[in-house]
């Protein structure tokens, strides 16, 4: 059964930062494509980063280049979400997922992977 298990949000004021995290268990990691996304009051959920374990290349959301960083530890099976210059509009709840495979950006920007985690909430006030 896989598992995601996401932590690290909060509340900070604008221009702080956060560093999410993504526990994944019960499949294999190596090889598949794990993403992060968000859902703000009112909008569509959306794709915010995603990064391909096999090889570790990384793509991003226009809103969140050059502010957040998507990693991983190989090692323990989980990926981050560095988030960095946080702005008001970045307060959301976001979700970590993954999907089989290489990352297949179709899928990413209709946020339409396969595993969900249930979500940590991001606060940013101005």
């Amino acid at each position: 059964q896989v598992q995601l298990v996401e932590s690290g949000g909060g509340s900070v004021q604008a221009g702080g930062s956060l560093r999410l995290s993504c526990a994944a268990s019960g499949y294999t990691y190596s090889s598949n494509c794990m993403g992060w996304f968000r859902r703000a009051p009112g909008k569509e959920r959306e794709g915010v980063a995603a990064i391909y374990t096999g090889g570790g290349s990384t793509d991003y959301a226009d809103s969140v280049k050059g502010r957040f960083t998507i990693s991983q530890d190989y090692a323990k099976n989980t990926v981050y979400l560095q988030m960095n210059s946080l702005k008001p509009e970045d307060t959301a709840m976001y979700y970590c997922a993954a999907d089989r495979g290489l990352c297949d950006l179709d899928r990413f920007w209709r946020a339409d992977f396969s595993y969900w985690g249930q979500g940590t909430q991001v606060t940013v006030s101005s």
